[in-house]
């Protein structure tokens, strides 16, 4: 990959997250990370409490991104066939046609993936692996790109379904906003007072062509051997740590590569630095550590897990850029 093609990508996520942060405010590292999963062709999952804009965000996202968008909200009453269609009878052919579910799209937004029960979770599983869906034996495959972006709530536990490991180990990154800053909060509340409107609007900066091109050039980017043994060397480190029951396995492994190039080519570079792996190494991991039973019993962070894998992991030298 050549300097011109990094400083294109490069320009193109600064004007997204630029767009994005007219609507989104106090996110900056959560989108950066997000957006980087989508150039690496991944799934994000914001996990956080209520009413920190996790659901502008994903929407933020979209339209920066040029991609169609829907938004499912799940409830414990939803089908398989509410996510990803089914057959209806119409009757002036007196056929059964497939009527395409909301999963046909571009980016969707799962609004708190954990509220539906796990029989239509796992109707999202075959597409955000394999990008189509099988309804009563036929295959359909999704447009694409094709993203999904999922919320949960972590505080509520009556009314949801835990997401089985399965799942979760199909969302690229989970992520968490956190509460913003002072200064982050009041502008919020300047912002809305000054749009006179809950409506926000989101200049579009590339469209669904420009982001596949994105995607394609990011897997040219340069993975030295080293980085590479980095990550399975700490991938590794989560199956023997202390509270971890089942470590990550190697799509672990992997998606640091993935998403390492993604953010290097954010900042660029056409080449991985062992500090990008250390940067997502716990939004990359934590989900995908299974605890003991004591462990989980005494509250301990899968991400806290990870810091100290990552603090005990020896760093690869300097990588120097590849021209």
């Amino acid at each position: 990959m050549n300097s011109e093609e990094t400083a294109r990508i490069a320009e193109v996520g600064r004007r997204v997250r630029e767009s994005v942060g007219t609507a989104v405010v106090g996110m900056d590292e959560a989108l950066t990370i997000a957006l980087a999963a989508i150039f690496a062709g991944g799934h994000v999952l914001f996990e956080d409490v209520p009413g920190l804009g996790k659901t502008l965000a994903a929407r933020s996202l979209a339209a920066a991104l040029g991609l169609d968008f829907r938004r499912l909200q799940c409830t414990p009453d939803m089908l398989p066939g509410d996510v990803t269609g089914s057959y209806v009878y119409a009757p002036a052919t007196g056929d059964f046609q497939f009527r395409p579910g909301p999963i046909f799209t571009g980016l969707l937004l799962a609004d708190e993936v954990n509220r539906t029960t796990p029989k239509t979770q796992s109707a999202m599983l075959e597409a955000m692996a394999e990008r189509q869906v099988t309804v009563e034996g036929n295959r359909f495959p999704l447009p694409q790109p094709f993203h999904v972006i999922a919320t949960s709530n972590p505080i509520e536990y009556e009314g949801t379904y835990a997401l089985p490991e399965a799942q979760l180990d199909r969302f690229m990154v989970r992520l968490a906003v956190g509460y913003p800053t002072f200064d982050d909060e009041a502008r919020i509340i300047l912002e809305r007072v000054r749009r006179q409107t809950p409506d926000v609007s989101v200049a579009a900066v590339v469209d669904s062509a420009g982001l596949l091109a994105i995607q394609a050039a990011v897997e040219r980017i340069h993975v030295d051997p080293d980085v590479a043994r980095y990550c399975v060397e700490l991938t590794r480190a989560t199956r023997d740590a202390v509270n971890v029951s089942v470590g990550a396995s190697p799509r672990g492994s992997q998606t640091l590569v993935l998403l390492g190039r993604a953010l290097a080519a954010l900042d660029g570079r056409a080449y991985v630095r062992p500090d990008d792996i250390k940067r997502i190494a716990g939004p990359v991991l934590a989900h995908r550590l299974t605890l003991t039973p004591q462990a989980w019993a005494q509250g301990v962070d899968p991400a806290s897990v990870v810091a100290s894998v990552v603090a005990s992991t020896p760093v690869p030298p300097t990588v120097a850029a590849v021209r």
